[in-house]
């Protein structure tokens, strides 16, 4: 009686299975609306996420056709990039049937969960709007649009939802339900995405504003300012400066796992990243090649000693308010780090204003080191 049961279960299963498989396959091969057929014609597909079914092709020129299509009666559907897996940051587009039976179909900027930060027009997207399309036909919508890239599609953080309040004046209402997921344009697979790292992005982040946006700060304060009090403001100087690079390569450790993690798309944020962590090697090495106060290179290595670090320090701020913000951080990391920031420059000012008064009195050089 349990081998039969347990039978007719497999069977069962079987016969769902196989339902799922060819409910999918029809979704697939059904054929388009026939205005989109001159245009979007011999798209790969794939189901993506309940009866969302995307449709797709990317050409040499890394220009993206896309034809998103789902179940239909009113409010608006939406397709969104994301650079990290996450809402905010990334740029969508929606369309939608209006109150009058026109087709809609606009580029939002998610710059926020609210409605008011869900910014029409905006965003990350190249686009041309005379290349979008949205259709409704058989209680399905229809949204065909075309992307151009600047680098080919790999794995794209994906993500899509749907509202079922029409919008009114391109603002557009909370949606009724959302999913995020790794698309990989080369293969047509669909990987949902994993809880995104956000322990990892806060240990980058408060890693790298403790070191570079506190330590190594003050470090190049007490070297410029401080060198009255000799020797101590040099061991102070090399050990704030060496400990500052222990922190910030742990920062750097820990922004190369959360790129692995999340394949995120920011050059700029990696790129001046990698820059001032060269930079931070050279300094190191400066100072086992330290020559002696009495050598005749001595000055060259002061000047290209203290440039490298104002450069290093300079960059590095611009690249801790980068990754605030390409980050999404909260008002706290901005307010604390602003703060910060001003005292640093406000102490600097003051510094440089009491260290020029003393040099016009006595008219002495500071000395090397």
């Amino acid at each position: 009686m349990g081998s039969v049961v347990r039978a007719a279960a497999a069977a069962l299963v079987f016969v769902a299975l196989e339902s799922a498989a060819t409910a999918q396959m029809e979704s697939c091969n059904g054929e388009l609306p026939p205005v989109l057929a001159a245009n979007y014609s011999g798209l790969a597909c794939q189901p993506v996420w309940n009866n969302f079914v995307l449709r797709y092709h990317q050409d040499k020129n890394n220009v993206l056709r896309v034809v998103l299509s789902s179940m239909y009666s009113t409010g608006w559907v939406g397709m969104g990039f994301s650079r990290d897996g996450l809402m905010i940051g990334s740029s969508a587009m929606v369309g939608w049937i209006g109150k009058k039976g026109l087709p809609h179909i606009r580029q939002f900027a998610l710059r926020g969960k609210s409605s008011s930060k869900v910014v029409v027009d905006r965003g990350f997207l190249v686009s041309n709007d005379h290349d979008h399309t949205v259709v409704v036909q058989q209680a399905k919508i229809y949204l065909a649009f075309q992307l151009k890239f600047s680098y080919r599609l790999t794995h794209q953080h994906i993500i899509m939802a749907f509202g079922n309040s029409i919008p009114v004046k391109n603002k557009l209402t909370r949606h009724q339900d959302k999913t995020s997921f790794t698309f990989d344009f080369t293969t047509g697979r669909a990987s949902v995405d994993g809880s995104f790292p956000y322990g990892l992005r806060r240990a980058h982040g408060a890693l790298n504003v403790f070191a570079w946006g506190v330590l190594m700060p003050i470090g190049a304060i007490l070297a410029r300012y401080f060198r009255r009090v000799d020797p101590l403001w040099f061991y102070l100087h090399v050990g704030l400066q060496f400990v500052g690079f222990i922190i910030g390569l742990a920062g750097v450790v820990a922004g190369v796992a959360l790129y692995s993690k999340i394949q995120a798309d920011i050059p700029a944020h990696r790129g001046l990243g990698i820059f001032v962590f060269f930079l931070s090697i050279l300094q190191i090495l400066a100072f086992f090649l330290r020559p002696n106060a009495d050598s005749k290179y001595r000055k060259y290595w002061n000047w290209y000693h203290h440039w490298a670090g104002r450069l290093a320090l300079f960059f590095a701020a611009v690249n801790i308010v980068l990754g605030i913000h390409v980050g999404g951080a909260d008002s706290s990391w901005k307010i604390g780090y602003g703060f910060n920031l001003a005292v640093i420059l406000v102490a600097v000012i003051a510094l440089e204003f009491m260290l020029w008064t003393r040099w016009s009195k006595n008219s002495t050089s500071t000395p090397t080191y």
